[in-house]
């Protein structure tokens, strides 16, 4: 969506206009169910949840929408790292009261018949520490991160997103890194003491 047309929907966003809601959601909604499954697992049964929940979350804050913090994309990517962290504690939640063990995350299945069981096993695992770690991490950090490394999003097209200089991006990128190794470590070191 080009950044004209990005403005007239958010103005009909907030005028509560249907067709603006329609034009979001289809200009959104596959990139967003990535976000979503990216960070839950590819084969969460709650992606559906959560995508369906950050739209909702969106028409109830639509008024609030200001171009001048950030794109429709960003915003949309706020909303939906908030909804990810409220299904990731309400699902803690009822796995306390159920006192039942966490899901074992399945991967995808490998399409090459050479792929080691064992390194598929470990990306698994690494790929599950790496969405736990960005989910502790400050919303503006762990947007970045994923937008950076996963999507490959460039230096320039996120400072167009969030409406910041190419400098400032570079500097909340070089924060977030600190950050995430900062949560990794902790993480890290508390399961080392727990495994001695």
């Amino acid at each position: 969506m080009d950044e004209l047309t990005a403005q007239v929907v958010a103005k009909g966003l907030q005028a509560g206009d249907v067709e603006s809601w329609r034009k979001v959601y289809d200009a959104f909604a596959p990139a967003v169910w990535r976000m979503v499954s990216r960070w839950l697992g590819p084969s969460s049964a709650d992606v559906a949840d959560v995508v369906q929940e950050t739209f909702l979350a969106a028409a109830r804050s639509a008024r609030n929408f200001d171009s001048a913090k950030g794109t429709l994309w960003w915003w949309l990517c706020g909303i939906a790292r908030n909804q990810m962290s409220l299904h990731c504690r309400r699902t803690a939640r009822r796995r306390e009261f159920v006192n039942e063990l966490p899901d074992i995350e399945h991967d995808d299945p490998p399409t090459a018949w050479d792929v080691n069981p064992l390194e598929l096993a470990a990306l698994s695992e690494q790929a599950s520490v790496v969405r736990e770690v960005l989910l502790e991490l400050p919303d503006e950090y762990a947007l970045l991160l994923s937008a950076k490394y996963f999507d490959d999003v460039s230096i320039e097209r996120l400072a167009a997103d969030t409406r910041s200089s190419e400098v400032a991006v570079r500097s909340k990128l070089a924060r977030a890194r600190l950050a995430f190794r900062g949560v990794f470590e902790r993480r890290f070191r508390l399961g080392a003491a727990c495994e001695k």
